[in-house]
């Protein structure tokens, strides 16, 4: 909300008209819409069924975010489908791999603006990892790009690279300059990314999960409004599962701060059934209705079959 309020003092100060393109104004026009929309839940269907109700966007917790683009092309059409559908339940969609970069300039736009229009973010995923390998120019246009082009939410990953942390607290304060919102990327696996075979991954090691939890807490201190918990190392090409992991970070930062790589459904049953519905989960676009249908306790597993429950106040 503070740029909001930022924007509102430049409007009374006669530097910025509501009407004008400049940051600001923009995520103030984007801020005031989501507001409206805030108490409009579309009316679900078999409305005399007793669900774990949802919060309307935007909100907080239970937050979903999709994979975008990568493992399968994923265009406005399909995304005009899904939002129609299932829309409700999703916070934000993320590209990955650096689809982007490969499509042309109207394609991601077109997503772009599909997206807002059912109040949904559009986060970059991990490619700057691959920019800050060209230098700071680079990395400059790179953010300058992103806000042009519309996207809501720029990730700050660095699991095939290897950063001090001052540096990527200077990134956080350039993406929050520039109008986005950062979301770094924190785990406990080196070389965590792009499909690396497991057993390479076991070769390279990893990290001890305090480090990675003082890290994050830096992170949200600099400005950044929540963090990525990377599954490999955790929940990903390992046996066993550092289920310890999860629960360190929760610990410490909180719930709410936290969103948990969970593309793969016994791994957000898991989340789901430890942390309750509204534990913040990434998932692949193709796994969304069966997410949801855990959140509101209407299907599952045998081990979560009319186990996930709510209680809100009315």
């Amino acid at each position: 909300m503070r740029f909001a309020a930022s924007c509102r003092e430049l409007q009374a100060g006669g530097l910025c008209s509501p009407d004008s393109q400049c940051v600001l104004s923009r995520r103030f026009q984007y801020e005031a819409a989501m507001k409206r929309t805030k108490s409009k839940q579309p009316q679900r269907s078999f409305p005399f069924m007793r669900v774990n109700e949802r919060e309307a966007k935007p909100r907080k917790r239970g937050l979903t975010e999709i994979r975008g683009p990568y493992y399968s092309v994923v265009g406005r059409r399909y995304l005009e489908d899904l939002f129609e559908t299932i829309g409700a339940y999703v916070d934000s969609l993320k590209f990955a791999g650096g689809s982007f970069a490969l499509m042309p300039e109207r394609a991601v736009r077109d997503i772009i603006e599909l997206c807002h229009k059912y109040d949904v973010l559009v986060c970059t995923g991990g490619f700057i990892e691959r920019v800050l390998v060209q230098g700071g120019d680079a990395v400059r246009q790179y953010v300058a790009e992103c806000e042009r082009l519309g996207f809501d939410v720029l990730e700050i990953s660095a699991g095939f690279v290897s950063i001090p942390s001052d540096d990527w607290l200077r990134l956080i304060e350039l993406v929050c300059k520039s109008g986005l919102k950062a979301k770094p990327e924190v785990g406990i696996q080196f070389g965590a990314g792009g499909a690396t075979a497991a057993a390479e991954l076991k070769a390279e090691g990893t990290r001890d999960p305090s480090w990675a939890i003082a890290q994050a807490k830096r992170f949200l201190e600099a400005g950044a409004e929540i963090i990525m918990i990377e599954s490999e190392g955790i929940t990903e090409n390992v046996d066993p599962w550092r289920t310890d992991v999860p629960a360190k970070f929760i610990d410490a930062i909180g719930m709410e701060k936290l969103m948990f790589e969970a593309a793969d459904p016994d791994v957000f049953a898991w989340y789901i059934k430890n942390y309750g519905g509204d534990v913040n989960l990434f998932v692949d676009h193709s796994q969304i209705v069966q997410l949801e249908c855990l959140r509101a306790g209407i299907w599952g597993t045998k081990s979560l079959w009319g186990r996930v429950v709510t209680y809100k106040e009315e």
